[in-house]
């Protein structure tokens, strides 16, 4: 139900179920809009730019990152307690280290890595490596090294990186066509892989699909003509 006022007769009508879903909706959008504004970034400028596509080159930032055992679509729910524990202050200095942006998922890289003490997401294995991005204040040396044995910090390098920016699902059918137009894209600048794809997830949950910031980041390099 709600009250509309007409004039000096307030009056309790019943609102349509489709209103007040696309009212909610549209509420939850500008909270997490106004939310995300506050929440860092890794570092990167520019370098070309041509509708949902950019080449960025990133300065070096740091991720906690963890393995888990699940597919694409829900890997980074099964690691999300874990990063968050350690973000609440599950940590060596028992530190809260504010949440960043994105949350960022990739397929496999081949790279074996043991378990030690921008949420990302990489594929390792039968599972994925899911890591939120470290704030640019922590150095390597001053960083809260994680409690649970099954997160470490691990340090990204500078990089130059292709970015394909798109709306809607986390789900792999989405991620892998604009994975698709990216690298057509790159094909026609020169551009070719050093690693690889990453999905970056920028909303929480409860964003509507239609709204929300989602991006395939490859890093890259343009050879040189021999």
């Amino acid at each position: 139900m709600a009250t509309f006022n007409l004039g000096h007769d307030t009056r309790t009508l019943p609102m349509p179920a489709g209103v007040a879903t696309r009212l909610l909706a549209i509420s939850l959008a500008l909270l997490a809009s106004s939310t995300a504004m506050a929440i860092e970034e890794p570092n990167y400028r520019v370098l070309e730019q041509d509708g949902a596509y950019e080449l960025r080159e990133y300065a070096p930032y740091l991720v906690a990152e963890t393995s888990v055992q699940a597919d694409f679509e829900r890997a980074g729910s099964a690691a999300f307690q874990r990063l968050f524990r350690y973000i609440s202050g599950d940590n060596t200095t028992r530190q809260k280290i504010a949440m960043t942006a994105p949350v960022t998922q990739s397929r496999p890289s081949g790279e074996k890595i043991a378990m030690t003490a921008p949420v990302t997401q990489v594929a390792s294995g039968g599972g994925y490596l899911v890591a939120f991005v470290v704030p640019a204040k922590y150095t390597p040396d001053t960083v809260p090294q994680p409690n649970d044995p099954t997160v470490r910090i691990r340090e990204i390098p500078a990089q130059r990186v292709a970015a394909w920016r798109y709306s809607g699902r986390w789900t792999t059918a989405n991620y892998e066509q604009h994975e698709a137009e990216l690298r057509r894209a790159m094909a026609a600048r020169g551009l070719e892989a050093t690693g690889e794809p990453v999905l970056a997830r920028y909303n929480p949950p409860f964003m509507p699909s239609f709204m929300r910031r989602n991006e395939v980041l490859i890093p890259v390099t343009r050879p040189t003509p021999r």
